[in-house]
């Protein structure tokens, strides 16, 4: 509940903070026109990703796998639609690191480590996380009375 609220009191800080810093720099018009600029260049690439995460589910079903790591994404996707859509810098920057592949696989792949999220082996080597680091262990087990 705390984090919550530091959140909600920082980050609206942070953008103000921001906002004024470079709008002294480049003044006021090109500040807006760059906040809107951001915003649009991120949906952009959000439809254009989400279109291939769509895509990437399908094919896993049609395959008969769960898409688990896809439909991670897929959310990860609609969070960095929300964060562009947000005026601000702050917010911006952190669309963008959501709408980079490698650092959102990365991102869930840790974010979940503790579970077991369906993915292909290929996603999981791309993100650094090797077979090594599985947590299934496989052994047999004996009843004793």
């Amino acid at each position: 509940m705390k984090t919550l609220f530091l959140l909600f009191l920082i980050v609206p800080l942070a953008e103000i903070y921001f906002l004024i810093q470079i709008g002294s720099v480049i003044g006021s018009p090109m500040t807006i026109l760059l906040v809107v600029l951001t915003a649009l260049i991120g949906i952009t690439l959000v439809k254009a990703q989400g279109v291939i995460t769509i895509r990437r589910i399908r094919e896993r079903l049609d395959s008969k796998r769960v898409p688990g790591l896809e439909i991670m994404e897929g959310f990860a996707l609609f969070l960095a639609g929300a964060l562009l859509l947000t005026p601000g810098f702050v917010t911006d920057a952190a669309g963008f690191i959501c709408l980079t592949p490698s650092l959102r696989k990365w991102i869930i792949l840790r974010l979940f480590d503790g579970f077991s999220i369906p993915a292909s082996e290929e996603a999981r080597n791309q993100s650094g996380q090797t077979q090594s680091r599985s947590r299934v262990i496989d052994g047999e087990y004996r009843e004793i009375d």
